[in-house]
């Protein structure tokens, strides 16, 4: 006993004793720098559940947000002065017709306090609208800590108009959502018109811009352009094979002798870049799905002043006509195992998502509803199909600039539900296939404008 208290006593007066002191405080400082840390991420994704579930209308989760306190501060300004001083019981329990609105919010800047079980948030918000208008505000937002859970108890929105400048082109907002959290987050916000993202195994997305292919870098946001050789009037039917090697993609051939106005072609090119082959004869031809084995290609096609499906062999050759319906036809996508093809059908006078035996065979109709659905997408287990539903009749056209939200069908139930709040999109969002490799997440694409 004596030797160990002896030990100590020469430890604590000895040069180990600074050392040690140096080195708790290091391992206590990274402590709390690491919950720090884990409390900012926490409270960023509670922000964003709390602008999600009141787009949503989801009452129940939007509670889940708030908790009320004595003296809490709820207040917004607008613009021209004015302000609304409203309670947080209405965030809370808010009447119906105050949520529900859709529409996404989109932060930036978070500048970010916390003092133990209190926290202050400060940043900036773009709100877009189901039309496409966005509005600007500076928000300082206050949470409390609450059985180890962070929660809002208060808030100051400070709207302020858009800067006056020559805004020339669309911002396009490349998204992901998880289908089982309901989370969304923003990839990359860009002031370009960019659509149709292909979500690819080793981390990034391919989308389109204005006839060029760029690679999206899933982490660090890098954009880089594909080298797609000739093919510089690429559109927004492109697509990764089975084995991740090539890339379909459709071009409008100007050079084709067709007296046709629009003359995409299907080509195909390594996945990394370099000079496209082309598949399809006739044009105008778009590409829209590969069969699990990558022998086959699915696509859409006018010939004869109806478009239809049909599918080619991958290093081209005679075409295989599938449908034959009046109305369009369009968006057909392989099941994982090949045997379906599900597409997009107006044959009784409405859009709707149907799928058929991959040699066209017994077709079947899958939704019925008053949406114009489009562009159904297989899940690569097997489990779902996920669309883009307009929420108005729009015939036979799928156009950009509307008001439309994807929705999630189960396969083994037919069960249908929203995945995103109604936002404004359309042409672009979710041309072609964007699920995850692991069939968790979805990339699409929304939009403001002028």
């Amino acid at each position: 006993m004596k030797e160990n208290l002896k030990f100590w006593a020469i430890l604590k007066l000895g040069p180990f004793h600074s050392i040690l002191t140096s080195l708790f405080a290091m391992l206590f400082c990274t402590a709390i720098h690491s919950q720090r840390q884990k409390d900012s991420l926490e409270i960023i994704k509670l922000l964003e559940k709390e602008g999600l579930t009141w787009r949503l209308g989801d009452r129940e989760g939007h509670a889940e947000c708030w908790e009320a306190t004595p003296n809490a501060i709820n207040v917004m300004s607008r613009p021209d002065g004015s302000f609304i001083d409203i309670p947080v019981s209405v965030m809370i329990d808010p009447p119906s017709n105050m949520m529900g609105n859709g529409g996404f919010a989109f932060h930036s800047n978070h500048r970010i306090r916390i003092d133990g079980n209190s926290a202050t948030v400060g940043h900036n918000e773009v709100s877009v609208d189901v039309q496409g208008k966005e509005s600007l505000s500076y928000e300082v937002r206050f949470l409390e800590k609450f059985d180890g859970e962070w929660k809002m108890v208060g808030q100051s929105m400070h709207f302020y108009d858009h800067p006056p400048e020559n805004k020339i082109d669309t911002t396009s907002y490349i998204q992901t959502v998880d289908i089982e959290t309901g989370l969304i987050e923003t990839v990359l916000s860009i002031n370009n018109h960019f659509e149709a993202p292909n979500w690819h195994p080793d981390g990034h997305l391919i989308v389109n811009s204005k006839g060029l292919l760029y690679t999206l870098d899933l982490k660090t946001t890098d954009l880089k352009k594909l080298d797609t050789g000739f093919a510089d009037k690429c559109n927004n039917d492109h697509g990764i094979s089975p084995d991740n090697k090539w890339l379909a993609l459709s071009h409008n051939d100007k050079e084709n002798p067709s007296s046709k106005s629009y003359k995409s072609a299907i080509f195909i090119m390594p996945i990394k870049g370099g000079e496209p082959k082309r598949i399809t004869a006739n044009v105008p031809s778009y590409w829209h799905g590969w069969s699990p084995n990558g022998k086959t290609l699915a696509y859409c096609a006018e010939r004869n002043g109806n478009y239809d499906v049909y599918t080619i062999g991958v290093n081209g050759g005679k075409e295989k006509r599938l449908t034959t319906a009046e109305g369009l036809d369009d968006g057909p996508e392989y099941s994982p195992d090949g045997k379906y093809i599900y597409f997009n059908s107006y044959r009784t006078g409405h859009m709707q998502i149907w799928r058929m035996l991959a040699n066209g065979k017994r077709p079947e109709q899958l939704t019925f509803d008053e949406n114009s659905n489009w562009f159904p997408h297989p899940s690569p287990d097997g489990k779902w199909i996920v669309y883009i539903a307009y929420t108005t009749d729009q015939k036979q056209s799928h156009l950009f600039g509307k008001q439309v939200k994807l929705r999630l069908m189960d396969l083994k139930t037919k069960e249908i539900r929203d995945i995103t709040p109604v936002f404004f999109g359309g042409q672009g969002t979710i041309n072609v296939p964007s699920w995850s490799p692991d069939s968790k997440k979805l990339a699409f694409v929304s939009y403001s404008v002028n």
